[in-house]
């Protein structure tokens, strides 16, 4: 039998809930706007990529906002980073021209991974071992649902008055909220008794500290197939929008219908990814989310039908959700307290991020010549290479103690 939760425990899942909501609703928006503000703004297909990894830097400058997090401490920077994404995302909203509004959202995204990854930390060391993964995979999860939602509002949202801009100002309100509710966050037990054994708040480090320690192979390992992943999940539903209407002729109205139907169809397979990681374990948990990420993606790309494409979508959606708590538990179990937020910055943000922000490049200059089909299908092969790493690589996690999993 699963251990209970607390009820703040329960309390503190469902904040790290809503907040990674908006790490979906964000990422959605972008993609659900693109073709609407491109018009507005005069981008080229190729400017749409340059934009995408203009916005997608902020994931890697995230880096030593998530690494202060083993100083400061996981509620400091937590607080902080809430309060930086809601003034980000009104800015995003006001942008005069395209060079503010990339400006905005990589800000943006400086202050919403930074927020993931401290509430991915967060997960790992405030719930029991043998719901770790549950955990993790529910507050993904959440993310979806933010997908959901706005693929779902953003079509009303654009006949509005302020057009693309709407879907921005609708998304302030909640995170005002969510900025007033974090006030009776915690410190987790583990950092406060990292804290109590060395005598307060721990010495600066240096940056590269973390490789002269025993750990540094396991940096470079996750931080490479981080990497292999992201090249595929950062472009595999940003650009689908494009794709449905530019070389499958869909309207606004049939690709939002397709983003939903995928989005709400796939999040009760995201909803159960987390228990499947503590049930089968995360090794072969990977193998069955990889794989299904790889078959959708492509065949997203590939067929031509609408309803056809809209079930590979599913698949899509499904898998590059998914493939989010594999690594993220992963990458929380296998680094002791005192460098798990060091860590996760230097294999997330700054070794894996760059497959983030190169991507959409690649695949813009791509699509100029080829069509978006043939610029986002070979994609796969990212993660295709990241699970025989994972196999080859990785240790067995599940069920264990955090004391037991940092050795790696």
């Amino acid at each position: 039998m699963s251990t209970s939760l607390t009820p703040y425990q329960r309390r503190l899942f469902l904040l790290l809930g809503v907040a990674t909501f908006f790490e979906g609703y964000d990422f959605m928006a972008l993609a659900q706007i693109l073709p609407n503000l491109r018009a507005d703004l005069g981008l080229s297909r190729f400017g749409a990529g340059v934009l995408f990894a203009v916005a997608n830097a902020g994931t890697v400058v995230a880096w030593p906002l998530v690494r202060v997090a083993d100083r400061w401490g996981r509620k400091r920077v937590l607080v902080i980073t809430i309060g930086g994404y809601t003034a980000a995302t009104l800015a995003s909203g006001l942008a005069p021209d395209v060079y503010t509004f990339g400006a905005a959202q990589f800000l943006a995204r400086v202050f919403l991974i930074g927020e993931w990854a401290v509430s991915m930390v967060y997960a790992a060391e405030a719930f029991p071992a043998d719901r770790r993964g549950h955990v993790i995979g529910v507050l993904q999860a959440f993310s979806s649902l933010g997908a959901i939602v706005c693929a779902g509002v953003t079509p009303l949202l654009l006949q509005a008055d302020w057009g693309w801009r709407t879907v921005y100002f609708v998304g302030v309100i909640p995170l005002l909220l969510l900025a007033w509710a974090r006030r009776g966050l915690q410190e987790t037990e583990r950092f406060e008794q990292l804290q109590r054994d060395g005598g307060g708040e721990p010495a600066r480090r240096s940056p590269f500290a973390i490789f002269h320690g025993p750990h540094r192979k396991r940096v470079l390992q996750l931080g490479l197939i981080w990497f292999l992943t992201y090249a595929c999940s950062n472009t595999a539903i940003s650009f689908w929008k494009e794709f449905a209407v530019g070389d499958r002729g869909f309207t606004d109205g049939q690709v939002g219908a397709s983003l939903t139907i995928a989005a709400v169809v796939s999040l009760p397979l995201v909803f159960g990814a987390g228990k499947l990681l503590d049930r089968i374990g995360r090794r072969k948990g990977a193998v069955v989310i990889f794989l299904t990420t790889i078959v959708g993606v492509w065949l997203a790309y590939t067929l031509e039908g609408r309803w056809a494409l809209t079930g590979a979508l599913t698949l899509g959606v499904f898998g590059v959700s998914a493939v989010l708590p594999v690594l993220n538990a992963f990458n929380t179990e296998l680094f002791p307290t005192e460098t798990r937020g060091e860590a996760f910055a230097w294999t997330n943000n700054l070794l894996g991020r760059p497959g983030y922000v190169l991507a959409p490049l690649a695949v813009g200059y791509v699509a100029e010549s080829h069509g978006w089909g043939p610029a986002v299908g070979p994609t796969v092969l990212g993660p295709l290479l990241a699970l025989g790493l994972i196999l080859l690589w990785l240790p067995e996690t599940a069920g264990k103690e955090l004391e037991e999993t940092a050795g790696g």
